[in-house]
């Protein structure tokens, strides 16, 4: 399939590999303590846990011999954050991993000392997560997932399978603060295309029944998701009724097509996971967090399940499965 490459959104300095073939290796006979703060569960995680460790062991790391990955799951509920914080920060953990805007702000709450490493947050800036990109200064860096008009894009995707396209449910989680971003990125975009949002709140598990009620009362003829671990948790719930109620998707993450969603676009959150071992490797070996720029994503994906278009009786043009990164038959 043609791939396509987007320049990066953040030049110089931010861009930079951290670490190359010639980088120190981590040090022999010194366990290094590592803290993970997952959202959901290590299953559902897996495929971005993977990259991460993966890239840790390439730069001389490996568990059982001179580095332990403390993980904590907080299984889609957020409310358990301060807990499993206050666990990492009881073992010692010399820096601590997070993914996702919510996960990130609940440690940088916790401490101001203990280094931080965050994933696809999306707007650290405008969340008072760190000053600036370029210098975040304090404990925080790692990488963002912030791009302009994402919602937008992703809308026009959905058009452009979709040529009538009049109405689409959006679904959003209050207690993610990047969210309010996203929706002041989606509202305007829908405008213009001439698209009805409306949006819908899922702030935890037990909010979907009535999110997918008010789906079958409104009756959209699509529905953007937008990036929470909260949708990653219940994907397989969330696809299984867009497929029963036939209703194209599009979503934040390949995990959800996977699962039988029609298609996904965005930043590549494995290639985040590795890149942020870059970041820990750095910290570990006495570079101070402040001073290590926070990146911008330089590639972006768009993922096509054509068994999920035919379950719901959609045919998707040549054309457009020849733009896509993987598609799924």
């Amino acid at each position: 399939m043609k791939r396509r490459k987007f320049l990066c959104l953040l030049g110089g300095a931010a861009a930079a590999p951290l670490a190359g073939p010639l980088a120190a290796r981590a040090q022999p006979g010194r366990t290094r303590r590592i803290g993970f703060l997952g959202n959901s569960t290590a299953a559902l995680e897996a495929n971005l846990i993977g990259p991460f460790r993966e890239q840790l062991h390439a730069l001389g790391y490996q568990e059982g011999r001179n580095m332990q990955i403390e993980f904590r799951w907080a299984e889609g509920q957020y409310e358990r954050f301060p807990k499993l914080i206050t666990e990492l920060l009881a073992a010692k953990v010399e820096v601590i991993v997070t993914a996702g805007t919510p996960a990130t702000l609940a440690v940088k709450k916790a401490t101001t000392t203990v280094p931080l490493v965050m994933i696809a947050v999306g707007d650290p800036v405008g969340n008072g997560i760190v000053p600036s990109l370029a210098r975040p200064g304090g404990n925080v860096t790692g990488l963002s997932s912030i791009a302009p008009e994402l919602e937008g894009k992703r809308l026009e995707l959905l058009r452009e399978i979709i040529p009538n396209l009049s109405h689409v449910a959006m679904l959003l989680n209050p207690s993610n603060p990047f969210h309010v971003t996203s929706l002041k990125q989606a509202r305007p975009a829908a405008e213009k295309l001439r698209i009805k949002l409306t949006v819908l709140e899922v702030k935890k598990s037990e909010d979907l029944e009535g999110a997918f009620s008010a789906i079958l009362r409104e009756r959209p003829e699509g529905v953007l998701i937008l990036a929470d671990r909260v949708f990653l948790h219940n994907r397989r719930a969330l696809m299984d009724f867009a497929t029963k109620n036939r209703l194209p998707t599009m979503l934040p993450y390949k995990e959800l097509v996977e699962a039988g969603g029609l298609m996904s676009y965005g930043p590549s959150y494995e290639g985040m996971h590795r890149r942020a071992a870059d970041y820990v490797d750095k910290i570990l070996k006495g570079a101070k967090p402040g001073d290590l720029p926070v990146e911008l994503p330089t590639k972006f994906d768009l993922r096509v399940n054509l068994k999920a278009a035919k379950a719901i009786g959609l045919k998707i043009p040549e054309s457009f499965l020849l733009r896509a990164d993987q598609v799924i038959e």
